[in-house]
């Protein structure tokens, strides 16, 4: 055999001569996303993780999302909701309800917030989804990627690959996709409004508010137990004060190493042949409705308690009533700075932002409940 014949041969075999449109449109895509990664920093520990597995899946030969590839094992964990609920383990851990415990009125915030997930079901259904199909696309609306994947792999399992990274990515663009929206629906003087110091909440009410909250939600709708248990059980580590090392682990090395896993078997399952269709298209933009229906709800309602208190509350922080922790509350933050620099909103924007992963997770058990029969 000459050299010009081993050379052929090495062509013929090398993804060059395997690669199809459809995957360099989303090789293109996944380089795009690394470089808001990396150069904006838009959520990179979300990001990166996710373009650079849509990367790999989509590299002619790889054989990573194949029987036997690596990533096809990982993404066990993601099919049989493991991942998405360790992850809420890892939010809990992670998260202080005391915002949301000095003001209660937040809850409501973060139920406006849910009005995207609604929308988004109902024009799935005018655009012919199922009823299935349309409550795994509409949760997309919540804003948690960890919910959408739990509510998809139960009702409509076929159509998590654009569930699951339409979630995901819009997840991690909500500081380019929300200030047009929280502008657009407030006045100057609104987005001004400085809130008062919120009251102290005692060690006590944190360590029975997830016991609680876990006795009265799981007994009203029993589907939102694993998620909603694993959020509290985090929580109840973290504010018991005996489980230092457990609510350590599991905010960080667990988290951590969950988050590789789930965002790079998320971002692998956007293969192009199967990614490119009429329904994903359709999928990505109903996504993006309803995100946009979300926070639109949790601004308005947050316009109407500005209100109804006599300008106390600046409407930006309803914008946080998505389930994006900590994303949305620093978005309501920056944007109420650029009107007001002595504006420190992040704190009242966490008690929105906490109420709506309760929210969120509320909303999924309603939907497996009333479709997952």
């Amino acid at each position: 055999m000459n050299i010009l014949d081993t050379l052929s041969n090495l062509a013929m075999s090398s993804g060059i001569v395997a690669m199809t449109w459809q995957q360099g449109v989303m090789i293109i895509v996944a380089c795009v996303l690394l470089y808001l990664a990396i150069k904006k920093e838009f959520e990179p520990l979300l990001l990166l993780p996710i373009a650079f597995g849509m990367l790999l899946a989509n590299l002619p030969l790889s054989g990573i999302m194949e029987e036997g590839g690596v990533l096809k094992y990982l993404y066990t964990g993601v099919k049989t909701s493991i991942f998405p609920c360790l992850i809420f383990l890892a939010i809990g851990s992670m998260t202080d309800f005391g915002p949301l415990l000095a003001n209660p009125a937040s809850l409501l915030l973060g139920a406006a917030a849910q009005l995207g997930v609604y929308m988004a079901f109902i024009l799935a259904i005018i655009l012919g989804f199922t009823p299935q199909e349309a409550a795994s696309i509409g949760i997309i609306g919540g804003a948690d990627g960890p919910t959408a994947i739990f509510v998809t792999t139960k009702l409509a399992d076929h159509l998590l690959a654009p569930i699951s990274v339409a979630a995901y990515s819009y997840m991690a663009l909500i500081p380019l996709i929300q200030p047009p929206i929280m502008k657009a629906l407030t006045t100057e003087k609104e987005r001004k409004i400085e809130m008062k110091e919120l009251r102290t909440v005692s060690k006590t009410e944190k360590i029975l508010f997830p016991i609680a909250v876990t006795i009265v939600c799981v007994l009203l709708i029993p589907s939102v137990a694993p998620l909603l248990g694993m959020l509290m059980l985090g929580n109840l580590f973290r504010e018991s004060g005996v489980t230092g090392r457990l609510s350590d682990t599991a905010q960080n090395a667990m988290c951590n190493i969950v988050t590789i896993m789930l965002g790079t078997c998320v971002g692998a399952t956007a293969n192009g042949a199967v990614f490119l269709r009429a329904d994903t298209l359709k999928i990505i933009a109903l996504g993006l409705t309803a995100f946009a229906f979300s926070t639109a709800g949790g601004v308005m309602f947050g316009k109407l308690m500005c209100k109804i208190t006599k300008g106390k509350i600046n409407p930006l922080i309803g914008a946080a009533g998505v389930s994006a922790v900590p994303m949305a509350a620093r978005v309501a933050q920056v944007e109420g700075q650029k009107y007001n620099k002595s504006n420190y909103l992040l704190m009242f924007a966490m008690g929105p932002n906490v109420a709506g992963v309760i929210g969120s997770a509320v909303a999924a058990g309603y939907l497996l409940s009333m479709f997952g029969g």
